[in-house]
């Protein structure tokens, strides 16, 4: 069995063909049995975001499981050409598609390094493979490892501390200026887009309340009832400000519409409370001399860039420690899928001895004529202790051994001395593996591994 991953995503395909790949909620159960109608393809997932389209899968030989989703990819989406399509794919198999998929769930491969809608895309798309059957033992195991480790990247580094986008990074200053955002009030004063994304992120933020103003009263309205707050005439905002501990202004303005003046008035208003300034628009709306006002803090579009950049790189570098966790994380999960390839025999021989038991004690019990209910499984009992006792430390050593580099050497010495047939292609189910857990010693699922948030327990192979 082996791991593969076919996609494209913003580093390999404009928006308009990943648009174009995209498969609607609604058609999510259709396309997932399409797949798995594809020969070879055991298990399988979709995930698809804005920024990427991909399928990890189960299959039986590497190639033709690449050949059968990138089929896929063409017959479930009839207005993309093979010859648009395949150029823009990316093939990985093993080692490599489970590094990439550690590295999406734990947004290291994001537009945005750090940030965290990424994760809870992975798990909606586990959730509708699970809802229908597309996936096993292997998928489960490596998506609910893909999350937790996602989970620990989070934990153990910084990567989605720091502000990377003008609207939220307004929103980071904004705390350093106000350690209590919940007991602030936010104005708004022109409707532009980073304006109002700050302000939405401010209102997430808990902010106490909001004032909006435009030339626009009708728009004003509007704004205020989208983000339950207050409008505010626009000829009025300025005797207004010093309600505000926060002003974001953001205006089609050619000329500066708060000067050093109005902040003076507004500070006094205030009895001299701080008052935060935000100004986005282009070109500016607050003239910079305001800056000269005390317990006034403005700061602007190049401001805001600087702060970004900054974060950008302290982002850059947490990003290099969760790469060496994810590195770590990787080499886990082989040493599991490797793990694996001795459970078909294992499980051969655990049948095997079962057999020669089972044939051993009639054999005895036909000799030891009538027993007494306590009597026959006296024996019984002892001839699966003598079994067990037996096939314990072979299995164990044998299930240990099949994780080093020579893995596959000692496996097929177990068939060997055994006498082992196996068949050609043999499926590793959940009922396997837990048969094959009650003499071996298969690692159970680690403590950062629970039932993940929104995600069933069918998902629970293990």
């Amino acid at each position: 069995m082996n791991i593969i991953l076919v996609g494209l995503s913003h580093k390999t395909a404009p928006v308009e063909l990943r648009e174009l790949l995209v498969v609607p909620d609604s058609r999510m159960g259709e396309a997932l049995n399409r797949l798995m109608d594809h020969e070879g393809i055991r298990e399988g997932m979709l995930l698809q975001t804005c920024n990427r389209v991909e399928v990890y899968a189960v299959v039986d030989h590497v190639e033709q499981g690449f050949s059968a989703i990138q089929e896929f990819f063409v017959d479930t989406h009839l207005s993309v050409s093979a010859e648009q399509l395949m150029p823009r794919l990316y093939c990985h198999a093993e080692d490599r598609a489970i590094m990439h998929l550690f590295r999406v769930a734990s947004s290291l491969d994001s537009l945005v390094v750090g940030e965290p809608q990424i994760l809870r895309q992975v798990k909606d798309s586990f959730q509708e493979a699970l809802t229908h059957n597309a996936t096993g033992v292997i998928l489960n195991k490596l998506i609910k490892k893909a999350i937790s480790v996602a989970k620990r990247v989070r934990t153990e580094t910084r990567i989605a501390e720091n502000a990377v986008s003008v609207s939220y990074a307004a929103v980071e200053l904004a705390k350093k200026v106000f350690s209590n955002l919940p007991s602030r009030t936010v104005m708004l004063v022109g409707a532009g887009e980073m304006a109002k994304l700050a302000a939405r992120h401010l209102v997430n933020h808990g902010v106490h309340e909001v004032l909006l103003t435009t030339r626009d009263p009708v728009r004003a309205s509007d704004m205020a009832a989208r983000f339950n707050g207050t409008s505010v005439p626009f000829e009025d905002f300025r005797a207004n400000m010093h309600r505000a501990d926060i002003v974001l202004c953001s205006t089609g303005a050619s000329h500066y519409l708060i000067g050093p003046d109005d902040v003076e008035r507004a500070v006094r208003a205030r009895w001299n409370q701080p008052i935060f300034l935000i100004d986005v628009s282009v070109p500016r709306n607050i003239d910079p001399d305001v800056r000269q006002v005390d317990n006034a803090f403005l700061f602007d579009i190049d401001d805001l860039e600087s702060h970004i950049e900054q974060n950008r790189e302290e982002r850059r570098l947490e990003a290099t420690r969760a790469e060496s966790i994810v590195k770590d994380e990787v080499e886990v999960i082989l040493k599991w899928l490797q793990s694996l390839k001795a459970t078909p025999t294992i499980i051969a021989l655990r049948r095997r001895a079962d057999a020669l038991k089972q044939a051993e004690l009639q054999k005895a019990l036909g000799r030891l004529g009538t027993l007494t209910p306590e009597q026959q499984e006296a024996v019984e009992g002892l001839a699966s202790g003598i079994v067990n006792k037996l096939l314990h430390g072979p299995l164990v050593a044998l299930k240990s051994a099949a994780q080093s580099s020579n893995g596959l050497v000692y496996i097929e010495a177990a068939r060997l001395f055994y006498d082992l047939s196996l068949p050609e292609h043999q499926s590793v189910t959940v009922e396997d593996v837990r048969d094959e857990t009650d003499v071996t010693t298969v690692p159970p699922a680690s403590k950062e591994e629970p039932e993940q948030d929104g995600i069933s327990r069918q998902a629970s192979g293990l």
